[in-house]
């Protein structure tokens, strides 16, 4: 599989414009709505240094066609922190290129300059592609995920 010809790098303030459409079609996907207020403070906390948090693009070119947010955390199994891979979304046309893959090795070697011993993720149970690549770089667990909304 080819890579698509893709440099990862963090997200920087001037590629808002590039990435904005690629989170709208994540959030799309995940049939989410969301607040322009909380898509604005996601976008500040990449920027933030005081913040766990942190955004990765894939460019091809000129063109964005990954994206992959993370936070850092302390975790009670470890004096080391752990990574949680929050968000990753490809375009059509870059899915099973390699770009997922290697926005997933970037968020591995930020989380180990970070000092985290691990670095996990959830998908939706019926998300194949998604799946299909996730099952070759890392090892299901076999925990699920439930959630109560505080709200």
């Amino acid at each position: 599989m080819s890579n698509f010809g893709v440099e990862v790098r963090p997200l920087a303030s001037a590629d808002r414009e590039a990435w904005e459409p690629l989170w709208q079609a994540y959030l799309d996907f995940y049939e989410q709505v969301l607040p322009t207020e909380v898509t604005d403070l996601t976008w500040a906390r990449f920027a933030d240094p005081t913040e766990p948090m942190g955004g990765l693009g894939a460019w091809a070119g000129e063109a964005l066609v990954g994206i992959c947010h993370y936070i850092l955390h302390p975790s009670t199994w470890s004096a080391r922190p752990s990574c949680y891979l929050e968000d990753l979304f490809t375009t059509p046309a870059a899915r099973g290129r390699g770009v997922g893959r290697a926005l997933i090795d970037a968020t591995a070697t930020a989380a180990r300059r970070a000092g985290a011993e691990k670095l996990y993720w959830q998908t939706h149970a019926d998300n194949a592609t998604a799946r299909a690549l996730y099952d070759r770089v890392a090892c299901h667990e076999g925990f699920l995920v439930y959630e109560r909304p505080l709200r």
